[in-house]
């Protein structure tokens, strides 16, 4: 039997190592395009990108993985079936009873991975996540500034663009800044062949002092322009809004249990929820993963995607009425759990039993 459940291990790690990277290159390069996105708008500094995906790591780990394995068994025994392999197993005694729990047990390093995650690991990446947005919230619109590109900064307001910028960001060449006017004279368009930072030491203001321009300024539509040049032109850096925002996603799971407010309790629902999740889809899949030869390798899928698209939809139904107040805490999540762990054990048990209470009946009337 070791030898068998090495097997079946193998198998189904396989397949969920497959599934789990092509799930996770997928999900995780979208999330990378929206911060790309970001990044090009002058949102956020190209240099983070990679540390904010990276943080970001074990949150898509936490969700994916489940679905990696329940998928991978899907794969690795409906091959099994295909090929006559679990015909053959069953042939040498090997009872559904057996496979069931061999597959159990295997799912067991999955959810501590799992569990892992979703307590401790992910709770500080968001937190870090957390740090790198905040910092780039107070960041000034001079260390936001990417040399090529058109970038809106101050909130729409401005307009910036850079030939060239040197290595610390201290200096800038072909520059060109377009802004509505603050005495409503219309658009301001200001030129200049370089550019630097300047730090007033007194009152740590920061200015980007402009050498060799012109500045236009007037209505767009009208020729009555007024145009002035300058050797050296001062313009404020404006800072990012002060404070720091904190989300729910980065509380660790003990300030989480401390806390009495309806969000936190949900989320700290959420985290347990998450490991509990693979046992169960694991009783799910194993039951699901029987095919008839003739129905093909991936007839099967379906029906079993369709299952495991409902269990997370309604746990998230769940959470959110738990936010709510709508559903009491000792109940929280679990309600979702029992229905998809009955209807497991239904799946695995329930023909055969009904098959035995059959049988036990037509005796009964022959008797």
């Amino acid at each position: 039997m070791s030898i068998v459940f090495r097997y079946l291990t193998r198998q189904v790690i396989i397949s969920m190592l497959a599934v789990s990277g092509i799930l996770l290159l997928v999900f995780m390069s979208g999330r990378f395009i929206k911060y790309l996105a970001e990044a090009a708008a002058g949102e956020l500094a190209g240099d983070v990108l990679f540390q904010i995906m990276a943080y970001r790591f074990p949150g898509f780990l936490e969700l994916i993985l489940p679905l990696g394995f329940f998928i991978g068994i899907l794969l690795a025994y409906g091959r099994m079936y295909l090929e006559s392999e679990m015909t053959v197993l069953f042939a040498c005694g090997v009872s559904d009873k057996q496979l069931l729990m061999k597959t159990l047990l295997g799912s067991i390093p999955v959810m501590l991975v799992v569990g892992a995650m979703s307590l401790y690991v992910s709770p500080w990446g968001m937190k870090k996540v957390e740090g790198i947005f905040n910092e780039q919230r107070q960041a000034t619109e001079f260390e936001m500034l990417a040399p090529g590109r058109f970038q809106s900064l101050s909130s729409g307001e401005r307009v910036t663009y850079t030939e060239a910028l040197s290595e610390d960001k201290r200096r800038l060449e072909g520059v060109f800044i377009a802004e509505h006017s603050e005495n409503g004279k219309g658009l301001t368009i200001i030129t200049a062949r370089e550019g630097s930072q300047f730090i007033d030491e007194q009152t740590g203001s920061r200015f980007l002092v402009l050498e060799d321009g012109a500045r236009f300024e007037g209505l767009p539509g009208q020729l009555a322009y007024d145009v002035t040049g300058f050797e050296a032109y001062g313009l404020k850096i404006r800072s990012g809004s002060a404070g720091e925002k904190e989300l729910e996603e980065g509380l660790a799971t003990s300030a989480l249990m401390a806390s009495d407010d309806p969000e936190h309790r949900a989320m700290l629902h959420w985290r347990f929820t998450l490991p509990l999740i693979v046992p169960i889809v694991t009783l799910l899949a194993v039951r699901l993963s029987r095919v008839n030869p003739r129905q093909g390798r991936f007839f099967h899928l379906l029906p079993a995607m369709l299952v495991y698209i409902t269990y997370l939809g309604l746990l998230i139904v769940a959470r959110d009425a738990l936010e709510g107040g709508k559903v009491p805490e000792w109940i929280g999540l679990l309600w979702v759990h029992a229905l998809f762990l009955a209807l497991g054990l239904w799946l695995q048990f329930g023909p055969a039993w009904l098959y035995r209470r059959r049988l036990l009946k037509e005796a009964r009337q022959h008797a």
